[in-house]
């Protein structure tokens, strides 16, 4: 036997093997294309569609890749170019010179309607705020105060942010549903609940620069950047950076913390000199108290005036354990003289009416509530004011169900 292998069969199989590769080559040249040798100067084409695909995403915008290239002009075939229907949907801000504002047109009266309809929810009837959702109207003259109350009246300087803002996030959980001419209604009405216009104001695109706002000079432009940033941006301590650590503010002061009936929790975190004056705030002065003529109360019109209070709950607080919040309680108010609820801090207006002797009549009561700010010069009430004599009746008769404890 040969110590040879059988060359004829060996022979055979590397023949075969070399047609197989010769095979596989050719088929490569005709399917796969040559790499270049640099990237960054010969542009790799991976596919190329004459109408690529473009999804349509919720509220009719086309989205897709834009035409990729690697800035030599070269074009990837992904997507397209956007169309300028589909950038105008995108570009809705307002700049403070009235660019981007479109036409159109609103009226106070239709704005309260609008605003009772689809913001009064949060912002409450006459934007005074709900709970802790924002207040848009009031505050005038406190920015200068420990706690100011910042609203659109009091503070914002531009009329552009309040219709921007409106427009594009409004109302909360149906962003971008307003129509132009709903935006500058509820604008125009939002004016009007913080006196800057009155009840017969319509707002415009043509009018709209000549709104002055009340604290449009009290900003400056920001050179913290040229004059403080060196100060501050250096290398961050990472421990024993005071001596000392102490809390200087609570939430409850801030009143950021909302205070649930029937818990103590809050009370204890709240400074010792508070709790005192909120305990305090439910003796009414019995010893200055105008008799009350007492005379058989509607129940209907009770009834009435519970639901007209809910504009008033966000500030004042009626019945069993009723405390002073942002405005003072209001239980035993009917025949009681003018700012004299007890722990209350009033504003130098209410205090001196109270010391000439005014009460709180039923007549005098309706035309406060009516009007507070044309009533009394002064009044830290932002409330602006109920426009119905029925409300007006209706409150009075409710507040009249609760006397002074």
């Amino acid at each position: 036997m040969s110590k040879f292998p059988n060359l004829t069969l060996f022979g055979g199989g590397a023949i075969g093997f070399v047609a197989l590769a010769t095979i596989a080559v050719n088929f490569a040249d005709r399917f796969v294309a040559e790499m270049p040798e640099r990237a960054d100067t010969v542009p790799l084409k991976i596919f190329e569609s004459p109408e690529p695909e473009v999804a349509e995403a919720p509220g009719g915008i086309l989205v897709g890749a834009a035409n990729a290239s690697d800035g030599a002009g070269a074009n990837y075939g992904l997507g397209r170019a956007a169309l300028p229907e589909e950038i105008a949907a995108w570009n809705v801000d307002v700049r403070p010179d009235g660019s981007g504002l479109p036409e159109g047109s609103g009226d106070v009266f239709t704005g309260e309607q609008v605003f009772v309809e689809k913001c009064a929810a949060c912002h409450g009837d006459f934007a005074e705020g709900i709970d802790n959702w924002p207040k848009l109207a009031g505050g005038d003259g406190t920015l200068a105060d420990e706690d100011p109350l910042k609203t659109v009246g009091s503070y914002w300087p531009y009329l552009s942010t309040v219709w921007d803002y409106v427009h594009r996030s409004m109302p909360f959980g149906a962003a971008q549903t307003l129509t132009a001419d709903e935006t500058y209604a509820i604008t125009a009405y939002i004016l009007y609940s913080n006196y800057i216009v009155e009840d017969d104001f319509t707002l415009s695109h043509e009018n709209f620069l000549e709104v002055e706002m009340p604290n449009a000079d009290g900003f400056i432009v920001d050179d913290r950047a040229e004059t403080e940033y060196s100060i501050w941006r250096t290398e961050p301590c990472m421990e024993n950076c005071k001596d000392s650590v102490e809390i200087t503010m609570r939430a409850t002061v801030l009143d950021v913390t909302p205070e649930e009936e029937g818990t103590e929790e809050a009370s204890m975190d709240a400074p010792a000199e508070e709790t005192v004056v909120e305990e305090a705030a439910t003796e009414a002065p019995a010893a200055e108290e105008a008799p009350v003529e007492t005379a058989a109360l509607d129940p209907a019109l009770v009834a009435d005036g519970e639901k007209v209070f809910k504009k008033c709950k966000s500030c004042h607080q009626v019945g069993d354990g009723a405390k002073n919040r942002t405005g003072p309680m209001l239980n035993g108010i009917v025949g009681h003289p003018v700012g004299a609820v007890d722990g209350f801090k009033y504003s130098k207006a209410m205090a001196e009416a109270g010391e000439g002797g005014l009460v709180w009549t039923e007549e005098e009561l309706k035309a406060f509530l009516a009007k507070p700010r044309d009533y009394m010069n002064g009044t830290k009430m932002s409330f602006s004011g109920l426009r119905k004599d029925e409300d007006l009746d209706a409150i009075v008769e409710y507040l009249k169900s609760f006397a002074a404890e």
